[in-house]
């Protein structure tokens, strides 16, 4: 069995990385993920726990001696459960391979949480990954193991560069709108005034009137 871990922190809040994670793919740089299907979805009301199981489909090139060993497979499917805790502010996702898990088995944590240094704005990515193979020769396994961790830290990277990607793009979307609103908002403000300013110069054009017609009687 080989390991592989990974610290990372994001410049953005953990409210905006969690509500980017279901924005995650497709991006151009993570291109081996082809597909994403939510299979369940469920919420506890209680703890306040937003709990979803994805399918994620990915297909990738692989080397020819591993392509003679599994026979030229190159799409796979890995289950993914994430677990967004509102109270503790934890968005926790675990995931392994469902295709040729008796010949080589990924089990991978990710934790997103507030850095404790900056809550409010920087948001703190852990990752860590079990990578075994199963073959009757070790040597084998050990191949096996050794390249795996070689391509998982490829598309981990990947991965990181692909999300900073969607962060960025969905903050100025976010930054777009609050100016367009705040032009809106300006903008209604100036024409309710002018409003205002008209009706009272028109009432008091009234309340002219007004008075010279019982002067005039």
């Amino acid at each position: 069995m080989k390991l592989f871990e990974s610290n990372h922190h994001f410049d953005y809040s953990w409210e905006q990385v969690t509500a980017a994670n279901w924005q995650k793919y497709p991006n151009e740089l993570s291109t081996h993920v082809v597909s994403v299907d939510i299979l369940d979805r469920s919420i506890d009301t209680e703890k306040k726990i937003l709990r979803t199981e994805r399918l994620i489909g990915c297909k990738q090139a692989i080397p020819r001696w591993l392509s003679c060993i599994i026979g030229g497979q190159d799409l796979s499917y890995v289950r993914e459960v994430s677990e967004v805790d509102l109270q503790n502010k934890t968005l926790v996702m675990k995931s392994h391979n469902m295709t040729m898990s008796h010949l080589l088995l990924v089990n991978e944590t990710v934790t997103y949480r507030p850095d404790p240094e900056c809550p409010d704005s920087r948001t703190t990515f852990t990752q860590a990954a079990e990578i075994t193979a199963y073959a009757s020769i070790r040597r084998l396994c050990e191949r096996i193991e050794d390249w795996s961790v070689e391509r998982f830290g490829q598309n981990a990277k990947r991965g990181k560069a692909g999300f900073e990607s969607v962060l960025k793009l969905l903050s100025e979307k976010l930054d777009e709108s609050e100016v367009f609103v705040s032009d809106v908002s300006q903008t209604l403000m100036k024409d309710i005034n002018n409003v205002g300013e008209k009706t009272s110069g028109v009432l008091n054009e009234v309340r002219k009137l007004k008075l010279f017609s019982e002067e005039t009687k």
